[in-house]
């Protein structure tokens, strides 16, 4: 690979400006797996200027979203729980507490409301496509809702460059 010349500000640029790869065994699902290019929505502050908790707030909001549009119209995203005996939840809302709190709120199985609490050293999503509920027209999308959010945050937000 051939080392490109560049000066110190577009390094320190390159450096600070965040990436996201993935590689998928199908060809066909290599699109939906890859998250680049970033919105600016995530870009425009940069990530040194993030409490770990935004970060990663925003960083699963991408996940998320990029994994709805992979779902047909009869599933719905939910997250499952690693080393625990929680079962899964539907994902129908995202938050974060600075500096280190990340917060899922959604439903169980039962229709329990739940909430999940998490320190972002402790973060560990699995996603999972559940059947939409009996009786609901269309599946609930908190993707969609969340990266319109995280758009018109961002918005709101002067320039930090």
């Amino acid at each position: 690979m051939a080392d490109e010349i560049m000066t110190t500000a577009e390094a320190h640029e390159a450096d600070a400006i965040p990436r996201a790869h993935a590689v998928h065994t199908d060809p066909k699902e290599q699109k939906a797996c890859a998250q680049e290019p970033l919105p600016d929505a995530v870009t425009r502050k940069p990530v040194k200027q993030k409490s770990p908790a935004e970060w990663a707030y925003q960083r699963l909001i991408l996940y998320i979203k990029n994994f709805e549009e992979q779902l047909d119209a009869e599933q719905e995203v939910a997250m499952g729980f690693t080393g625990a005996q929680a079962g899964t939840i539907r994902i129908e809302g995202i938050g974060y507490f600075d500096p280190d709190i990340i917060t899922f709120y959604g439903s169980d199985d039962a229709g329990t409301r739940t909430q999940l609490v998490q320190h972002v050293s402790q973060l560990n999503v699995l996603l999972r496509a559940m059947p939409k509920r009996d009786g609901e027209d269309a599946p609930k999308r908190i993707g969609f809702r969340l990266a319109a959010d995280l758009e018109e945050a961002a918005e709101a937000t002067p320039d930090s460059a």
